[in-house]
């Protein structure tokens, strides 16, 4: 995996930008969740949001190691 991506000759930590993939995910599938009322099911949505979070960054982080 590369430790350093090019964005229009600014060089960002993988981490970085990683992280703001997952959380842009994060927000499209929770408001997804929120129109299907999948939020009265959740006992602890803030925890919910946080794993869901977390599990998308690491896949996202797999990611360039899978292609």
């Amino acid at each position: 995996m590369r430790a350093e991506v090019n964005i229009f000759g600014v060089y960002m930590s993988s981490v970085v930008v990683t992280a703001l993939l997952a959380w842009i995910a994060t927000m499209l599938l929770r408001r997804v969740l929120e129109r299907l009322g999948a939020y009265r099911h959740i006992w602890h949505p803030a925890l919910f949001d946080t794993s869901l979070f977390v599990l998308l960054w690491a896949g996202a982080s797999a990611l360039p190691t899978v292609i």
